[in-house]
């Protein structure tokens, strides 16, 4: 199982009331990747939560696949923004030249380590060639849960730069911040966009 149960359990009984906390520039990255995406190409949100992203890519004509391990996420997105999220962990990306994009926004952070190599191997094939890839992770070292319950993996730069060309991936970019998350804990993050 690619995610821990007790981090499921912990966003079904957010759900009702998550919200994303977002900087000011939040939506720049995500703006970024939709405008690099073939107008009506494909794109799946990968541990999508509520489906803010989802629903905006729906907005800008994209072609939509949503997944999350969490059954009340998926209740949320489609009630709020009509968003269709199948209910699956990273295992379930097995297509190969699938889609023009994968967005995984701080949803991988919940991996376990030894399975990041097989589950970025997997996005490179499901993606068409160049597709871009968008990661976003928090940034440390080692495996812990937060003040809310919820499994941790962290990644230096080096190591997340290593895994992703390791995987085939070529990095565009590198973003580097620090915010609040649900726990509300500032925490330093990391975002790379990559093609395939």
């Amino acid at each position: 199982m690619s995610f821990d149960p007790e981090t499921v359990a912990l966003y079904d009984a957010k759900a009702a009331d998550y919200e994303l906390v977002q900087s000011d520039d939040s939506h720049a990255p995500l703006e970024a990747f939709i405008e690099a995406l073939p107008k009506g190409g494909t794109a799946l949100d990968l541990g999508c939560g509520p489906a803010n992203a989802a629903a905006r890519m729906q907005e800008r004509g994209l072609v939509v696949t949503a997944i999350d391990p969490s059954q009340k996420m998926a209740a949320l997105a489609k009630r709020k923004f009509g968003v269709k999220v199948t209910v699956g962990s990273f295992d379930d990306v097995t297509g190969f030249a699938e889609y023009d994009g994968i967005w995984a926004s701080f949803s991988l952070l919940h991996a376990p380590r030894a399975d990041m190599p097989r589950y970025l191997d997997a996005i490179h094939r499901a993606l068409k060639p160049r597709g871009i890839f968008y990661i976003g992770m928090k940034t440390g070292t080692g495996t812990k849960r937060d003040s809310l319950g919820r499994l941790y993996t962290y990644y230096t730069e080096t190591e997340l730069h290593d895994l992703l060309t390791s995987a085939g991936f070529t990095i565009l970019n590198i973003r580097k911040g620090a915010g609040a998350g649900l726990d509300g804990v500032v925490a330093p993050w990391i975002t790379m966009d990559a093609h395939a």
